[in-house]
């Protein structure tokens, strides 16, 4: 992977980490480091999900993408704070 795929990798992640969080009720626990890794992990699942179901690339923005990335950041968030808050 090039630096500009890991930068791009990385600012996704800010972006569907922080959407994901906010979808999310109540404060979190969690730090920002572990919101952009759940956003990161997400965005590349979603991206998988969306290709399996063929509404990865369509014309214009692929809102339903984003929709499965931001629901599975939400998961992943309320997962890990739900993990820490037991520690």
């Amino acid at each position: 992977m090039e630096i500009s795929g890991i930068i791009s990798a990385i600012l996704i992640g800010i972006i569907i980490g922080v959407l994901g969080r906010l979808v999310v009720p109540g404060r979190q626990r969690i730090g920002i480091l572990w919101t952009i890794l759940v956003g990161i992990v997400a965005a590349f699942i979603g991206s998988g999900i969306a290709a399996a179901f063929g509404v990865a690339n369509t014309k214009g923005v692929d809102w339903i993408e984003w929709i499965i990335q931001i629901g599975l950041a939400a998961v992943g968030v309320a997962a890990l704070d739900r993990v820490k808050t037991r520690h």
